[in-house]
């Protein structure tokens, strides 16, 4: 799978509330009421994220859950970190 070009990268960002380019991947933390909805948003992301076969790297604080994806094996994003990131935003 390619890398997308960066103003693919631009548009979604910029269409997608929270996201933001970081060196080569995309981010974004999500602010959750506590520590169970942090919990339950990161069991969801796993589920998807395994049917997708596809990965994030996720970091957990409290009552914030950070995802930043990247396709290790292309070396920067591909189509399969946009739609995963979409794929998130929509299990909240």
């Amino acid at each position: 799978m390619a890398i997308v070009p960066d103003s693919e990268i631009e548009a979604f960002v910029d269409s997608h509330s929270g996201w933001a380019k970081v060196d080569d991947g995309i981010t974004r933390t999500y602010e959750l009421a506590d520590f169970n909805e942090s919990m339950g948003l990161v069991t969801r992301v796993a589920l998807a994220a395994e049917k997708a076969d596809h990965h994030p790297d996720i970091d957990i604080r409290w009552n914030k859950v950070t995802l930043m994806l990247f396709t290790h094996s292309e070396g920067g994003v591909t189509a399969k970190d946009l739609n995963l990131a979409d794929l998130c935003d929509g299990l909240l």
